[in-house]
């Protein structure tokens, strides 16, 4: 049953009378933007909050004004390119070096909109910093989620997902046209159908797995984009919903706080959020709200695993 949130719900509504004292929670991207505030949210109510970046000076900025707002505030930072398979390891191996459990993960570090470009390993840019970095990053922190069990693992997705399934044929454009919007769709589907394998693989431990559409926020998610870029957005809101084109970024990250705190979702995942709630099954493709079915096939998410394994060579069966 819906909760009383919604479109303009913003962090600090979500978690009012929150208590995540002793909860260590690990937000990747977290140098600005939604990872910030949500890392700020999350560390008012007592949890402790290890922020990933690439850029460590900007992620201890944060922190530091984080601490700033109040006594006893846990702020830890981390070295975190998503893009670099070495980079992922070594933040891994440093995290379980260092901590013997995990409550939350949130894989918020994302990148929309992008022209053309590779990693060195040769894959497209976006699918290899939403999804790639993030499957490898995830699995490799599994022992310290099941050791704070039950946890949760929650991965920011898109409405966005709609413009593009996975191309199991050709996932990073090697014989097809690129389009920066179908390259940015096909990795928020693949963030979702991450999500729908993990859970399948990692409930009967514990750990339950949640996507979530933050909504449409001005951050530096969109700093590759252009003004055509940006009206070409909000021409694809929902004309009919009467919602404002952007949310604030507090209410931006009021989905994945609530996603990450929220007691209601206790023994619950599989699922993909909007404006702090779960989200329906679009009835209607012109529709921006809710999941489209293509997103949900767990074949294709079973798939995607495979093949995500292939590319950072090393099997997770996690079952």
């Amino acid at each position: 049953m819906p909760n009383a949130f919604g479109l303009e719900t913003t962090t600090d509504e979500v978690i009012r009378g929150t208590d995540l004292s002793g909860r260590h929670i690990l937000i990747t991207g977290a140098s600005g933007g939604l990872g910030a505030e949500t890392a700020r949210a999350l560390a008012s109510v007592g949890a402790r909050v290890t922020l990933a970046a690439r850029d460590i000076a900007k992620a201890e900025s944060v922190a530091e004004t984080i601490r700033s707002e109040g006594s006893g505030r846990q702020v830890d930072v981390t070295a975190l390119e998503l893009t670099s398979l070495e980079s992922v390891r070594d933040c891994a191996k440093r995290f379980l070096a260092e901590n013997g459990k995990l409550d939350v993960l949130i894989n918020n570090a994302g990148l929309m909109g992008c022209e053309l470009a590779r990693t060195s390993n040769g894959w497209e840019l976006q699918l290899a910093t939403n999804h790639i970095g993030h499957f490898l990053l995830t699995c490799l922190l599994v022992p310290a989620l099941r050791s704070a069990a039950p946890a949760r693992i929650v991965n920011l997705s898109s409405a966005g997902h709609r413009l593009g399934d996975v191309d199991f044929e050709d996932p990073h454009f090697e014989s097809r046209a690129y389009d920066k919007w179908v390259a940015y769709g096909q990795s928020k589907t693949a963030n979702i159908l991450f999500t729908l394998e993990l859970d399948r693989r990692l409930a009967p431990s514990g750990i339950r797995s949640v996507a979530v559409h933050p909504g449409m926020i001005m951050t530096e998610l969109g700093r590759h984009l252009t003004p055509e870029d940006v009206q070409d957005l909000m021409s694809r809101a929902d004309p009919n919903s009467g919602a404002p084109a952007f949310k604030s970024v507090e209410q931006g990250a009021a989905t994945s706080t609530w996603a990450a705190s929220a007691s209601e979702l206790e023994g619950q995942g599989g699922f993909y959020c909007e404006d702090c709630n779960i989200a329906e099954e679009k009835d209607e493709e012109i529709s921006t709200k809710g999941i489209s079915p293509h997103a949900l096939n767990p074949e294709s998410a079973r798939r995607l695993w495979t093949l995500s394994e292939q590319w950072v060579g090393e099997a997770f069966p996690l079952n």
